[in-house]
């Protein structure tokens, strides 16, 4: 009679989900990854929020690019299209 459980189907014998993942390539490189991601992410959202880009945000929300799609917005989209910012807005002095 076989005793084969879903862990030990998987691979993972005794050593539990946790372990044999952290322990792999996976846990490595895809935890760093997450991390990256959620930051630029985060940062884009918040950018696309406050300056009423609702395309943009719905986008950005939707597609995980890790990061590169974020990093375009922030440096290239929102960048180009902030208002410019002058000193002498009118030539009038408010009293």
């Amino acid at each position: 009679m076989m005793n084969m459980t879903l862990w030990n189907y998987a691979g993972m014998g005794s050593r539990g989900f946790y372990d044999a993942w952290m322990g792999s390539w996976l846990g490595i490189f895809l935890l760093p990854l997450v991390v990256w991601s959620i930051f630029w992410k985060g940062w884009a959202l918040w950018k696309s929020a406050r300056s009423g880009s609702t395309a943009w945000f719905i986008i950005l929300l939707l597609l995980n690019t890790a990061g590169i799609l974020e990093i375009i917005y922030i440096f290239l989209v929102a960048r180009s299209s902030a208002p410019s910012t002058s000193k002498a807005k009118s030539g009038k002095k408010k009293k």
